[in-house]
């Protein structure tokens, strides 16, 4: 009997607004919750909602402090503060603080996958995407050690394979694919057949 899987926690950096967009526009508006950190100023992650939550089934919004992780709704975490995911009774909510920057990035998306390393544990699906240095690579990791299936985006259809070649060369990836492959996988590990 495989875990149900109820989290997908996606982190990306230069390139990633349109490699979010790629992985994220077909999924089906009872897709489970997903948190996305992506390095953005503040304001433009507003900006970056609106623009995917008119592109796609599911709801998108930037992340409010409290926000509650739930099927059908996609949290951005805001540009210039920190997003976790944090356990609520079987379900989630995220903290959105204003704190120091992490790998010099806030959002970090270390910050988001150690989070859903220990929220979620093996409940949850992370990816990596195009971005330049190593930014969630470590959480990445512990996200798998913890249980998780990890996707890691491949050299080829990267704008910059940084943060994905980190990942996985210190073994934090499950399974290494193009862009275009990996929204299949994701349905393959929450059991659906394509979309």
């Amino acid at each position: 009997m495989t875990i149900k899987k109820n989290l997908i926690a996606i982190g990306a950096s230069t390139g990633g607004t349109e490699a979010i967009l790629s992985v994220v526009r077909g999924f089906p508006a009872d897709m489970p919750g997903v948190v996305i950190t992506q390095h953005m100023p503040p304001g433009f992650t507003a900006m970056y909602a609106e623009r995917l939550n008119g592109i796609c089934a599911m709801e998108v919004k930037e992340a409010e402090h409290g926000d509650i992780v739930r099927p059908g709704l996609m949290l951005i975490a805001p540009g210039g503060k920190q997003m976790r995911v944090v356990r609520m009774g079987s379900g989630y909510s995220v903290s959105v603080t204003e704190e120091a920057k992490v790998n010099g990035h806030a959002p970090s998306v270390e910050v988001l996958f150690n989070s859903v390393a220990t929220a979620a544990g093996d409940r949850a699906i992370g990816v990596i995407l195009t971005g330049m240095g190593a930014d969630g690579a470590k959480g990445l990791l512990n996200m798998r050690q913890h249980g998780a299936y990890t996707i890691g985006q491949d050299k080829d259809s990267c704008v910059v394979y940084g943060m994905p070649m980190e990942a996985y060369k210190m073994g934090a990836v499950c399974k290494q694919a193009a862009l275009l492959n990996i929204p299949n996988l994701i349905y393959q590990e929450l059991g659906r057949t394509g979309h």
